[in-house]
């Protein structure tokens, strides 16, 4: 049983109070641990492990103290210890998991502790704010909500405009759970949860008289809840009749009920076997005031309550209204307004506005809960407010002003592939209908009826990858399509996605590498050519607009003739309820039908309030340019090749990851000395640790075959390769003494990793000599210059690298064929202005010197830089711009334009002369 929060904060107390006064011995770290899970009603040893070994390159294994696979990862120090040497040994067991392909068991969380403190990193926090926190142990009762996680709990923020969310959430959950522990489940149990949601919201908003639904249950049911579920039954079918249909002996309790009609109520249900505890959760969700939750909030809300206990949040973090109308208004609702202000006094012209507002019709097509579709119709109804008002005035006609309305909920379409979603997304749209309604009689000081709901919003239940469209809506009948479709790359993908993209995409090169959201695009696409007139928007994974992504969908798309109407460049996006965090996306807006003036929204200045922009056209990475760029085998400007590293492929047979290792070599043959060279590798470039490797290019072979250590390895990367899937790795099998890839530099060298956290403001880089041997995670730059150094080191080529370059999570990963070989240098550049470039690279590499106990991660975490090394890149910026032009850039956008603009001037000589030889040669 999953303990409360009550009893968990009880054994928190328990706990510190136990182990956070008398001294402690290191021995006695299991069982501080085995007492630090039961605080959550967990036995450890069902969960995590003890000692668990994980394997370096070199095959020798080292132990992390206490391992959850794939949840977390203790590491525990004598009292008075160093917690963050604890936690870099922590992330460096991470490391090795990865490398040894058990990235699967990766854990999110790190817990340190030395007795006295406890340290809890969340590796997935979005914010450096949640992502780390530190604490004496005393004090864990206090903090003990950070570690919800092992109890099975998700910690995450609740929005703080609703502060009643939270305890909405907590009473429909406790309600849910008791019934599905009683055995009343699925599809049942799901309908039940969305009619007594309405049951709870209406009586609180005057759908029901005050309290009644509170007062049935009190008066009409037993206390120990036996007769509770056939009660609630009868009650469901009531509120599904006419009243001129009821019987006439009908219980004085339910004859005020109104008929709610709009299929709400009208599958009739298994009904519950309640229980005592059943009657008293479903009392407690009577007492909240539903009134506080808007509608706009139910999917989330509901969101929360329907997942599995192990994986329910301890508080929601809801989608963002703000953001979600990012993507309503630039998609129809400010052109709507600034079009009604516009003819306000004009009253055939709003005669003929109001009659167009009723004929929109909308569809998202991957509706969830219906966050979008009930927003969007809660914005229109308030314009269509506005217009009736402007139209006849306070008082309209003596009527029911609901004669007035043209928007009703028929006019929104989804189509969902959860049941239970959709569900919630139709009473959503009911609550929010009602409340609309309430909206209207109160602006014209009517009391009116709101109910029956005589019009439903159209949701289907399927996989919208799978139906034609045009079976919900109609194209020629459709306005808008809008919505925010899954984001799933491709390693993250199940089965039926993976079929799911072969069915939309077909053969189409490349599309085995997109995220599952381009699906979407690609169906919207087929839908509007029915009707060019309609216009679209997604939210979207920003990779669709970066690295290879961007050079596969958009091509497809373009040439299908979409068109880009709007975009708001990358920005950070609250997604709903499970799993919650912050991700990076963009917002699309699309249309077949040129839609005229076209603008950008970018959030570099401040996130808050972005800057609109007019531009003549947006291309595929959201910039006025309508490159696509290819992965190019040579650089379109003259400048030094890029190279990858050298790939050992010897299962770490070749490479030595300790000095000792290194001397038990040289100790047993001296001659070996000179073929024992430093590697770097990122990881250790990036975090200042050292590796060495046998680099036996051109080691004599009797010297190999007399080193018994060397011998042992070659053998093994023989037996290694030998027994491979793959024919190459076989054929390597007869050169194992060698790389299986030699790239190595001649002379002096740039190195560069390919993977680097996206937080750093620069990828970071260095020189090395031709002895220092590059792994293959790295590339290499022989004989640059400090000019290029400079170049590669400042802000113009870093806006390239986060628009073109690929990503691996969210980490960048630089590409010689996609980033530096389509990267334009910049061209007419003086001998002073090259001067002065390879200078400002010079004082980067110097400020970096300043701190020889630092590493490149300690010097380029943005909360870290020294300010010496900040305002030396700044220096180097300003000289790399005034390379391009003389006129400062203002924004990222503005340099990724210009680059763009460069780009296709050095490209676009090349593409003529192709053409003007092939008449040449036919004559």
């Amino acid at each position: 049983m999953q303990l409360s929060w009550n009893e968990i904060r009880q054994r928190s107390v328990t706990f510190a109070r136990e182990w956070s006064g008398a001294t402690r011995e290191r021995a006695e770290a299991q069982t501080f641990w085995n007492e630090f899970f039961s605080v959550f009603g967990i036995r450890r040893r069902t969960v995590a492990a003890f000692e668990e070994p994980v394997r370096g390159l070199t095959g020798t294994f080292e132990f992390i103290d206490l391992f959850w696979k794939g949840k977390l990862l203790a590491e525990h120090k004598s009292r008075g210890g160093s917690l963050l040497r604890a936690h870099c040994q922590a992330v460096d067991y991470i490391q090795r998991l990865h490398d040894d392909a058990r990235s699967d068991e990766v854990p999110r969380y790190v817990i340190v502790s030395d007795f006295a403190r406890i340290a809890l990193h969340d590796l997935e926090a979005e914010d450096a704010e949640h992502r780390s926190i530190e604490f004496a142990l005393a004090d864990f009762p206090n903090q003990v909500r950070h570690f919800a996680f092992i109890a099975g709990y998700e910690t995450l923020r609740l929005d703080e405009e609703d502060p009643a969310n939270f305890r909405a959430t907590e009473l429909l959950a406790n309600l849910h759970d008791r019934l599905e522990d009683g055995g009343y489940t699925g599809h049942d149990l799901q309908r039940f949860m969305v009619r007594i949601l309405f049951c709870l919201f209406a009586e609180d908003t005057g759908i029901f008289e005050p309290d009644m639904f509170r007062h049935f249950i009190l008066n009409r049911t037993r206390e120990d809840g036996s007769d509770t579920g056939a009660q609630l039954n009868r009650l469901f079918e009531v509120l599904n009749q006419l009243p001129e249909v009821r019987q006439a002996n009908l219980d004085e309790d339910l004859v005020s009920l109104p008929f709610v009609n709009g299929e709400l109520f009208a599958e009739r249900l298994s009904f519950a076997d309640f229980n005592r505890g059943m009657r008293t959760a479903l009392l407690e969700c009577c007492r909240f005031r539903w009134e506080k939750i808007s509608p706009a909030v139910f999917g989330s809300l509901f969101q929360n309550i329907m997942q599995p206990r192990q994986r329910r949040q301890i508080g929601a973090h809801y989608t963002s209204e703000r953001d979600i109308m990012k993507l309503i208004r630039s998609l129809f609702l400010d052109d709507l307004r600034t079009e009604f202000e516009s003819i306000r006094r004009d009253r055939r012209a709003l005669a003929m506005f109001h009659r167009r507002l009723g004929e929109i019709r909308m569809i998202d097509p991957a509706c969830g809960c219906g966050n979008f579709l009930v927003i969007a119709y809660r914005e229109l109804r308030r314009l269509e407010l506005d217009v009736i008002q402007a139209r006849f005035g306070d008082n309209p006609s003596e009527g029911d002003i609901r004669g007035e309305a043209r928007l009703n909920v028929s006019q929104f379409h989804g189509i969902e592939i959860e049941e239970w979603a959709v569900r919630i997304a139709e009473v959503a749209m009911w609550l929010m209908d009602h409340q609309m309604n309430a909206e209207l009689f109160a602006r014209f000081a009517q009391v009116k009826a709101t109910t029956p709901l005589v019009r439903s919003p159209r949701t289907v239940h399927t996989n919208a990858l799978r139906i034609d469209w045009n079976e919900v809506l109609p194209a020629e009948q459709c306005t808008y399509i809008l919505g925010n479709p899954p984001f799933v790359g491709k390693k993250a993908r199940n089965p039926s996605q993976i079929a799911d993209m072969q069915h939309v995409f077909g053969g189409n090169s490349g599309s085995g590498t997109l995220d599952y959201v381009c699906c979407w695009y690609a169906i919207a696409l087929k839908y509007m050519r029915r009707n060019p007139a309609v216009r679209a928007s997604f939210v979207s994974t920003n990779s669709i607009t970066q690295g290879e992504q961007a050079g596969i969908l958009w091509p497809l798309l373009f040439g299908g003739g979409l068109s880009i109407g709007f975009a708001h460049r990358t920005f950070a996006w609250v997604s709903e309820a499970r799993g919650g965090a912050h991700v990076h996306v963009v917002i699309i807006g699309f249309s077949i039908e040129d839609t005229g003036p076209k603008f950008i929204w970018e959030y570099d200045a401040d996130p808050e309030r972005p800057v609109r922009s007019p531009v003549p056209f947006i291309g595929p990475y959201l910039v006025s340019a309508r490159s696509v760029l290819p992965n190019r085998t040579r650089p379109i400007s003259r400048v030094p090749a890029m190279k990858f590293g050298n790939m050992p492929n010897d299962d770490g047979n070749l490479l030595l990851e300790t000095r000792d290792a290194c001397d038990e070599i040289v100790e047993s043959c001296p001659e070996a000395a000179p073929f024992i060279r430093e590697i770097i590798c990122a990881r250790e470039f990036l975090n200042g640790k050292r590796r060495w490797c046998l680099w036996l290019v051109d080691a004599p072979p009797a010297m190999i075959r007399r080193c018994l250590p060397i011998r042992r390895r070659v053998e093994a990367v023989r037996r290694y390769r030998s027994v491979s899937n793959r024919m190459t790795t076989r054929s390597l099998a007869e050169s194992p003494a060698l790389f299986g890839e030699l790239r190595q530099p001649t002379s002096r060298y740039v190195l560069i990793p390919r993977h680097s956290s996206e937080k750093r403001a620069y990828v970071p880089m260095s020189y090395f000599d031709a002895d220092v041997i590059a792994h293959d995670s790295c590339l290499t730059l022989p004989n640059a210059s400090l000019y290029h150094f400079g170049v590669l080191s400042s802000a113009m080529h870093m806006a390239w690298v986060r628009q073109v370059c690929g990503r691996l999570e969210s980490r960048y990963r630089y590409s010689a064929k996609l980033v530096y070989n389509n990267y334009p240098w910049p061209t007419d550049v003086t001998d002073a202005q090259r001067r002065r470039v390879a200078e400002l690279g010079q004082a980067v590499l110097d400020a970096r010197s300043q701190h020889p106990d630092a590493t490149l991660a300690d010097l380029y975490d943005p909360d870290a830089m020294p300010p010496a090394l900040r305002r030396a890149h700044d220096r180097l910026d300003r000289a790399v711009d005034a390379c391009y032009r003389r006129q400062p850039f203002d924004s990222e956008r503005q340099r990724l334009e210009h680059l763009f603009e460069l780009y296709e001037q050095l490209v676009s000589p090349l593409v003529p002369v192709t053409r003007r030889a092939r008449p040449k040669r036919r004559a």
